[in-house]
């Protein structure tokens, strides 16, 4: 079982769920932490939930790296992996990300959760702030009277400006809506509703 074959199995089960929601946007190749890592698969919608694919031909030792990443900017994560993988994962995620396990038969590849996802705790704003373009951080700033002085600074410290200044909430529903508008240009491949 291949990466791609899991990865368009975990498609078609997203746009089996999300398809009718026009509030609702799922982004393959979502860069986090200015490309630190990317998480396979993220559905936007009142929460950024990440999608980590583990395929048996995987190893895992990338996985502690990209888990301390995706725990600083995604609300919700799921492992997707192969049963190759299920032993060892559990020592290696959070108890609060979820798991989905993937088997294949001659009728295709098939995902069953074996653990539900659950809201991270962890939250860094600065890592969530870190999603926003220059331009959508600055907008983001005069949306909430943050503006004066920021328009010539580079983009780190508004994200910073944004982190201290914004509750998690409200970043967290600013950095969603952003992902949400951006347009058919944007260079992740993303599949609007």
């Amino acid at each position: 079982m291949r990466d791609i074959d899991i990865r368009q199995a975990l498609l078609a089960e997203m746009e089996r769920l999300h398809g009718c929601e026009p509030d609702t946007r799922i982004v393959e190749e979502l860069g986090l932490c200015q490309g630190l890592a990317r998480v396979d698969l993220a559905v936007v919608n009142g929460s950024v939930h990440g999608y980590e694919i583990k395929s048996e031909h995987d190893t895992l030792a990338r996985l502690p790296s990209q888990t301390g990443i995706y725990n600083r900017a995604l609300d919700f994560v799921t492992i997707v992996t192969a049963p190759t993988h299920a032993d060892k994962i559990g020592s290696i995620i959070p108890s609060w990300w979820g798991v989905l396990s993937v088997t294949q038969d001659e009728k295709g590849v098939h995902l069953r959760p074996s653990r539900e996802p659950h809201r991270n705790p962890v939250i860094d704003p600065f890592a969530l702030a870190q999603l926003l373009w220059r331009d959508e951080a600055f907008q983001a700033l005069a949306d909430h009277g943050l503006a004066a002085g920021m328009r010539s600074k580079p983009r780190e410290h508004m994200w910073r400006r944004l982190a201290s200044d914004l509750t998690l909430e409200d970043l967290g529903e600013v950095v969603r809506e952003r992902l949400k508008r951006r347009g058919a240009d944007w260079r992740a491949l993303a599949l609007p509703r």
